[in-house]
């Protein structure tokens, strides 16, 4: 870790506890009303995802739903960040447990290799925020069953999770650009 990461480090978990101490300092009913929007956009996120997956016949369109449900944030612009971390985090993950799946023969150490590998990965291309993704992807590939070559499933997983970030992109544009309309902008980026 260098020295100029501490610093940040530090901004980013001021910032963290900032934005929490805000939203616990809300009225009950503001709370309820951002607790409301927010499940709607999760929900509408991964409804679309899921009916999207199922009308192309993936093979586990759920995983598409629970991407979009894992990105979906309160603004666009979070819920963007969120959805880059996703996709870099699914493509080394991916690929890492292809690798592990081909090489690994199914040992518990190939499978231990391969997540750290992910994680590694995510925090050499210096997109530490995506290592868990890595990790939790590689995990996947490597302990849920599929059916058809490792590759196919890879490829699979990697649209589904796409497909799911794409859709709470999506949902999020949508919500915020509702939202600045009718109560005209509530902080909320609606940047494209």
């Amino acid at each position: 870790m260098s020295s100029t990461d501490k610093p940040t480090r530090g901004a980013r978990a001021s910032e963290a506890n900032s934005l929490f101490a805000f939203l616990k300092s809300l009225p009950l009913n503001e709370r309820l009303t951002e607790g409301c929007v927010m499940a709607v956009q999760a929900v509408a996120g991964a409804s679309l995802a899921f009916a999207i997956g199922r009308a192309l016949h993936t093979e586990q369109a759920f995983w598409a739903a629970i991407t979009a449900i894992a990105v979906s944030q309160h603004s666009y612009i979070d819920t963007r960040k969120l959805s880059r971390d996703q996709f870099i985090g699914a493509m080394a993950g991916g690929v890492c447990g292809l690798l592990g799946a081909a090489l690994g023969g199914g040992h518990f150490a190939a499978y231990a290799a391969t997540v750290a590998v992910a994680i590694v990965i995510c925090w050499v291309v210096n997109v530490g925020s995506a290592a868990r993704l890595g990790g939790i992807t590689a995990t996947i590939m490597l302990l849920v069953p599929g059916i058809g070559p490792a590759w196919d499933i890879a490829l699979l997983r990697l649209g589904e999770v796409t497909l799911g970030t794409v859709c709470a992109l999506l949902v999020a544009w949508l919500m915020s650009s509702i939202e600045q309309r009718w109560f005209g902008g509530t902080g909320k980026q609606t940047e494209p």
